[in-house]
């Protein structure tokens, strides 16, 4: 019985030793290996609005809070979602001038609802903007309009996205310009537009003749180069059948909307709250 009791008790004491030795090695490795912290950084990370959406340049929050603590960049303005408010935090604790964040917003440039836009053929896959514009383009005639099957709507932090009559449409109010809905859109609809100024935009991306992109969509650009003509601001130009706006360019007379014969060019304000 002694015997069996001295095994029992050496077995413990020997795996005890090897639990100790264990222990010391994993905390000198733990010292030795140890990341420095940048406090500095932590502390803007704090300031941020954590959206982590990439609209800065940076790899999310943590990306551009590193780049400012280490001099990398000096711009307090490039977070988007944070606005002029956390630009000011920012410049305030590293001692330097605060930049301006101009208010933006996202519009979604289609108007290929359920009304203007002809279909193909039922899709009965899985809604995703992005799985069903690879059979065919989708289910729509227009190949180059919004889908409706929300995959910017899932994206969005700022629940700013719907669909509404088979389009998205999106809250100038609650949105904050992360650029993630830009980012998941497979067919390239939605642009960031100033929140409180007026400015023309093209509500159509379709690139066919004339002819055919009236067949597959009643509010599509034809392309017919008339908002060209009539831009005293040279903002308008027209390629592959699609007009554009330059919007650094656009004063936001409304002329280009005036001359358009199908009316796809709009003069928006998201200051007034519109879903676009």
């Amino acid at each position: 019985m002694a015997i069996e009791m001295n095994g029992i008790l050496t077995a413990v004491i020997i795996v005890g030793i090897i639990g100790l030795v264990c222990g010391i090695a994993l905390a000198v490795a733990s010292i030795a290996l140890a990341v420095p912290t940048d406090e500095k950084a932590e502390a803007l990370t704090e300031m941020l609005p954590g959206a982590n959406c990439g609209a800065c340049g940076f790899s999310g929050c943590a990306g551009y809070a590193a780049a400012l603590s280490s001099g990398k960049t000096k711009n307090t303005a490039l977070c988007n979602p944070g606005g002029g408010e956390v630009s000011k935090q920012i410049a305030a604790y590293l001692g330097l001038e605060a930049g301006e964040v101009e208010p933006m917003a996202a519009v979604v440039l289609c108007r290929g609802n359920t009304e203007n836009a002809t279909t193909k053929m039922v899709y009965s896959g899985v809604k995703s903007c992005k799985l069903a514009s690879q059979l065919f383009g989708g289910p729509k005639d227009c190949v180059y309009g919004c889908l409706g099957f929300g995959d910017c709507v899932k994206k969005c932090p700022y629940h700013a996205i719907h669909i509404c009559d088979g389009v998205a449409r999106i809250n100038p109010e609650a949105c904050r310009a992360c650029k993630l809905c830009i980012e998941t859109c497979p067919k390239g609809l939605i642009e960031l537009l100033p929140l409180n100024k007026s400015k023309s935009a093209v509500l159509c991306k379709n690139r066919d003749k004339g002819v055919l992109a009236r067949k597959e969509c009643k509010a599509a650009c034809i392309g017919c180069m008339k908002c060209v003509k009539v831009c005293e601001a040279n903002a308008v130009t027209v390629a592959n059948f699609n007009a554009h706006v330059d919007y650094s360019k656009c004063i936001g007379c409304g002329k280009c909307h005036e001359a358009c014969p199908v009316k796809c060019i709009d003069v928006l304000n998201l200051g007034q709250h519109i879903m676009l």
